[in-house]
C-alpha cells in the first residue's frame, strides 16, 4: 500500500476545503505513486465549487499519470459524484499527443486536395447553370441579376472612380518628378494612359471590388449556410448554383469590365491634372499624346483581365461562403479568407497575363 496513500476528507467540501485538498493531493503526487485514494466517508456534502476542485484534482493527477479514486462516499455525496462523473471521466483521459510533422503534412495535403476537388465541382456546376442551362431553356433569374448588377456595379462606381483618379494623380506625380528635369513632361501622358489601360485600372478596380463585393458574397452565402438556408434550398430541390451563384457571375461579368473602363478614364484624368496644372502642358497636346499612346491592344489586355478577375471574385466568395462552419465568427473568418484569396489570385493571374502579353503583343 506504499504506492496508494489515503487522504481522509471531512466536513462539507466547499471552495476552501477543496483548495486545501488539492494541495494535499499535489504533495502526494511528488512521491512517485500510481494511485491516490480519497476517503469520502466523513464528507457531509459537496457544493459546486467543491466539485470543481475534485475535477481539478482528477485532471492534475491524470496529466501526471496517476489515478485518483473516491471511496466510502455517503449516499448524498455519491449522488453528487454521479452527477459530475461525466466530467471526471472526460478529464481523466490522457490528452492527445500533438501530431507529428508528417502527420500534419499529410493532413494539410489531404485538406488541400479535398478543397480543390470541392472548388472544381463548384466551378463546373456554376459554368453549367450560368452559360449552358440558359441555352437549354432553363430560366435566367433576371430580377436577381438586376439586383446584383445594381449592388456590384452601380453602387461601386464612385469609389472606383475616386481611387483610380487618386492613383493616376500619384503615378503622374512620381513620373513627373523624374522626367521634368529633361523637359520630357509630355511623356507622362504615355506612361499614365498605357499603365492604366494595361495594368493599373484592371488590377486596382478588381481589388476594390473584391474587398467590397467579394466580401459581401462570402458573408451572404456564409450566413445562409450557418442559418441552414442552403440546406433548405437543397431539400427543396433547388440548385444552389442556379439560385445564388449564376446571377452573381453574370452581374459581375457585366459590371467589372464597365468599372475597369471607368477606372481607366479616371486614372488618365488624374494624370491629366498633373500634366496641366503642375507640368504646364497644354490640354490639347496632352489629350493628343494620350490618344496616340493608347492602342486597341492595350484596351483588349485590360478588359480581358477584368473578365477573368470577375469570375475569380465571385467563385472565391461563393466557395468560401459554402465552406463556413460555426456561427458568426466562422462567417467573419471566411469573409477575411475570401478577400485575401481574391487579392492573391488576382495578382497571380495578372503576372501570367503580363508575361503572356509581353511576348504576344
Amino acid at each position: 500500500m506504499a504506492n496508494e496513500p489515503v487522504i481522509h476528507v471531512e466536513g462539507f467540501l466547499n471552495h476552501e476545503k477543496g483548495k486545501i485538498l488539492f494541495e494535499d493531493v499535489k504533495g502526494e503526487l511528488g512521491k512517485d505513486i500510481n494511485l491516490v485514494v480519497l476517503d469520502m466517508g466523513r464528507v457531509e456534502g459537496v457544493d459546486s465549487l467543491g466539485g470543481a476542485w475534485l475535477l481539478s484534482i482528477k485532471q492534475y493527477a491524470s496529466i501526471r499519470g496517476t489515478r485518483v479514486e473516491f471511496r466510502n462516499s455517503r449516499e448524498s455525496v455519491s449522488e453528487f459524484m454521479r452527477m459530475i462523473a461525466p466530467g471526471i471521466r472526460f478529464i481523466s483521459l490522457k490528452p492527445p499527443s500533438p501530431p507529428e510533422f508528417f502527420e500534419s503534412l499529410g493532413n494539410a495535403v489531404y485538406q488541400g486536395i479535398k478543397e480543390s476537388r470541392d472548388a472544381l465541382t463548384l466551378i463546373l456546376d456554376s459554368i453549367y447553370w450560368t452559360f449552358i442551362a440558359p441555352i437549354e431553356g432553363k430560366k435566367v433569374r433576371w430580377a436577381s441579376l438586376l439586383d446584383e448588377l445594381h449592388e456590384m456595379g452601380f453602387r461601386a462606381v464612385w469609389i472606383v472612380i475616386l481611387i483610380n483618379y487618386l492613383l493616376g494623380f500619384i503615378v503622374a506625380m512620381l513620373a513627373a518628378a523624374q522626367v521634368r528635369k529633361f523637359g520630357a513632361g509630355i511623356y507622362v501622358a504615355d506612361l499614365v494612359s498605357i499603365g492604366f489601360a494595361r495594368e493599373l485600372a484592371p488590377i486596382m478596380t478588381a481589388i476594390i471590388v473584391s474587398a467590397r463585393s467579394g466580401a459581401a458574397i462570402a458573408s451572404e452565402i456564409g450566413t445562409m449556410k450557418v442559418q441552414e438556408e442552403i440546406d433548405a434550398l437543397k431539400a427543396m430541390g433547388i440548385p444552389v448554383s442556379h439560385f445564388l451563384i449564376a446571377p452573381k457571375i453574370l452581374a459581375m461579368l457585366i459590371a467589372l469590365p464597365c468599372l475597369v473602363l471607368l477606372g481607366m478614364g479616371a486614372g488618365v484624368w488624374g494624370g491629366f491634372h498633373v500634366g496641366r496644372f503642375i507640368l504646364g502642358v497644354e490640354s490639347g497636346q496632352w489629350i493628343q499624346e494620350t490618344l496616340e499612346a493608347v492602342m486597341v491592344s492595350d484596351l483588349v489586355q485590360g478588359l480581358s483581365k477584368s473578365i477573368l478577375f470577375a469570375v475569380i471574385i465571385v467563385m472565391v466568395g461563393c466557395h468560401n461562403g459554402l465552406r463556413v462552419s460555426g456561427g458568426a465568427r466562422g462567417v467573419g473568418l471566411v469573409t477575411t479568407r475570401a478577400v485575401v484569396m481574391d487579392i492573391f489570385f488576382i495578382i497571380s493571374f495578372d503576372v501570367v497575363f503580363a508575361t503572356l502579353f509581353y511576348y504576344t503583343f
